[in-house]
């Protein structure tokens, strides 16, 4: 029987986009099948730009010779949202979530995909802040922000963006830790004009309360995880073995 408070956790390297939709195909088909439990995939990719449901076209700045030239690929995919850009640097996580289980904030027969957002800003918040770096959510701007100051507006740590079938969720947030923020110039970041992306490298105290790591932010997202989320965060060697685990039908 599928243990509803555990969360598996599964870690991976840099793993090329396709590879990454692949794999939460699988493992979405697994979990509507009740196959395996909530499950967390964190994950680095190399450069490449999505574009969500709502996005426009026109918010990609690049040309498709620059972008070639780099070896940047471009997917349209299901999730909401506009344009976003992914790379090496940026801890990417994919939540495959049965939004009718027992979760946080919960009210009817499930939880709504805003509050999931909302839940998941929060795991990005308080990661932020576990490096020495305050930060926030802003009202009808999904995502996860620095604090203004005084002629200093906000700047954009953590993009967000989900798509939920079957009550399952899938794709899920992007924070900036070592991301080159240049690669950002190629797009109009989640169609937004008037902010600008940062970094936990950029925006930590000197010296940071923790570095800011690929390793150390990927772990204290997993914790921050379990917290939000209520779940006590239970590593997977890797996808087959997480899908070898499943119990048979006759066991669920």
């Amino acid at each position: 029987m599928l243990n509803r408070l555990l969360v598996s956790l599964l870690q991976l390297e840099r793993v090329g986009y396709a590879e990454g939709l692949r794999i939460q195909a699988e493992l979405v088909a697994a979990r509507k099948a009740g196959a395996i439990g909530d499950t967390l995939v964190l994950l680095e990719h190399p450069p490449v730009l999505t574009l969500g449901r709502n996005a426009h076209r026109s918010n990609i700045l690049a040309s498709e010779e620059v972008l070639s030239a780099r070896g940047v690929e471009v997917h349209e995919i299901n999730r909401g949202g506009d344009v976003t850009y992914h790379g090496p640097g940026q801890v990417v996580g994919y939540p495959i979530i049965d939004l009718r289980g027992d979760l946080p904030g919960k009210k009817g027969p499930h939880l709504g995909p805003v509050d999931f957002v909302r839940l998941l800003e929060d795991v990005l918040i308080r990661t932020c802040r576990v490096f020495g770096v305050p930060a926030q959510r802003i009202a009808k701007r999904t995502g996860v922000w620095t604090l203004a100051g005084g002629s200093i507006q906000e700047k954009k740590l953590a993009a967000i963006g989900v798509h939920v079938s079957g009550g399952i969720t899938s794709h899920g947030f992007a924070l900036n830790v070592t991301t080159d923020l240049r690669d950002f110039q190629w797009i109009v970041p989640c169609g937004i004009t008037d902010r600008v992306p940062t970094s936990l490298e950029l925006e930590v105290d000197d010296p940071p309360a923790l570095a800011p790591t690929m390793e150390n932010a990927r772990n204290t997202v997993a914790r921050m995880f379990g917290g939000v989320f209520h779940r006590q965060m239970l590593y997977a060697e890797s996808q087959e073995e997480l899908l070898a685990s499943a119990p048979s039908p006759a066991a669920r």
